[in-house]
């Protein structure tokens, strides 16, 4: 079983990360899956896109959620029929959730250079101008990417461009944390924004802003 790290991010909120190291043989044991999530995993092409979608169930298991707890809506956004809110992720052998009372968005994201070619339809590169190197400009892309992405997530809302009309207050590394802002069809929201880095991820969680939290506590 490989949960690979849970984050407790306050007592309503949680985020389970798993690293995709089973057969999908062993993924599939004892879960039942919905008839729509069925022809999900059947469409797949991908094995690992497989293993990934059956790995999330496992992480909704210790969250204590069923995959009949789950239905999409016609933006293709997760929800739980209890209605506590919900995020989902995957990125190559790693995959999260979030489950909140309040609305989250989470993403992971591998470190890569191909980051660099797509960075301008994303953020303004000349803001990352003093960073040292082209790993540190390729970690800061991504925990942009993920914040954005992580924002996109929570509101979802056709139209809401990354580039456009979402904004990332510049951070430190060692922050963990920054702020990220939408300014779109002439409202502003605003959110709290934290992440963290691992085995050459990035993990990043979007909340909405209410003032300071007690850091998360983070157990591997």
């Amino acid at each position: 079983m490989s949960l690979y790290k849970t984050i407790t991010v306050d007592e309503h909120t949680k985020i389970l990360i798993w690293k995709i190291e089973e057969s999908l043989e062993w993924l599939s044991k004892g879960v039942h899956l919905t008839e729509h999530c069925q022809k999900r995993v059947d469409g797949m092409k991908s094995e690992i896109h497989r293993r990934g979608f059956m790995s999330i169930r496992h992480l909704m298991a210790e969250a204590g959620y069923t995959d009949h707890d789950l239905y999409y809506d016609e933006l293709g956004k997760p929800h739980l029929r209890d209605h506590k809110y919900i995020s989902i992720t995957h990125s190559f052998n790693f995959t999260g959730i979030i489950v909140s009372d309040k609305e989250v968005g989470i993403d992971i994201e591998k470190q890569r250079d191909k980051i660099l070619k797509i960075a301008s339809k994303f953020t303004p590169l000349k803001e990352y101008h003093t960073l040292a190197n082209e790993e540190a400009l390729i970690r800061k892309l991504t925990i942009v990417w993920g914040a954005k992405e992580s924002i996109y997530k929570l509101q979802a809302e056709p139209g809401l461009g990354f580039l456009q009309h979402i904004n990332i207050t510049d951070f430190d590394f060692d922050d963990n944390s920054t702020t990220g802002k939408i300014i779109f069809r002439n409202n502003t929201c605003e959110f709290d924004i934290n992440f963290l880095e691992f085995e050459g991820f990035t993990c990043v969680y979007a909340m909405r802003a209410e003032g300071a939290r007690e850091e998360a506590n983070i157990s591997a």
